[in-house]
């Protein structure tokens, strides 16, 4: 059941994204369409309670809730990024706003761009961690727990490889090609960000 509803929340995150820039752009309802893109928080809260009810009922503590949790981290870590990425690019080609910039691609500016998304794995983290300790503390049967315990330690290393990741563009920044842009072009680049 909990995978049916993970499916679902993502499915109705899609779905509430869709109808949300829809109506700001192709219906010109701007108030609508934010109401919409600010319903997707609520999914998650589904998630979650459904998630607890679960648990409460008696269910053995297995994957299905520890991926629920590392979910739901993982959309307050990068939800609001993807939405702010999505509706910049609608704005683009359905209202009529300039082009967004893309990421820096060189040097420094693109490991800074790097470090930031690794704050949302790691943000991301955090909160499934919290989660699911709640969890374990809720079950309070250290039997019962080692799944979820287990999906702690998913939860890090995924932000540890994602940190490394992070981290190689600041030992190996790539550099812009000869005759590529200048500093004065980054800094633009950045401003415009």
């Amino acid at each position: 059941m909990i995978v049916a509803l993970i499916a679902a929340c993502e499915i109705g995150f899609w779905v509430l994204l869709a109808a949300g820039l829809a109506f700001r752009y192709l219906l010109r309802m701007p108030r609508t369409g934010l109401a919409l893109l600010l319903c997707e928080p609520l999914l998650e809260v589904v998630l979650l309670v459904v998630t607890a009810l679960d648990l409460r009922n008696g269910a053995e503590p297995n994957w299905t809730h520890g991926l629920a949790a590392l979910y739901i981290g993982y959309t307050v870590g990068h939800g609001h990024r993807t939405v702010k990425w999505l509706d910049g690019h609608a704005a683009h080609r359905l209202g009529g706003a300039p082009r967004p910039p893309g990421p820096p691609r060189y040097g420094t500016a693109r490991a800074r761009h790097e470090t930031r998304i690794w704050l949302g794995t790691l943000a991301g983290a955090a909160v499934a961690t919290l989660l699911l300790q709640l969890a374990i503390w809720y079950v309070d049967d250290p039997g019962r727990v080692t799944s979820l315990e287990a999906w702690r330690f998913t939860a890090w290393r995924i932000t540890g490889i994602h940190g490394l990741v992070a981290l190689a563009y600041w030992i190996w920044p790539k550099k812009a090609p000869a005759g590529g842009p200048t500093a004065g072009d980054a800094g633009r680049e950045r401003a415009v960000r």
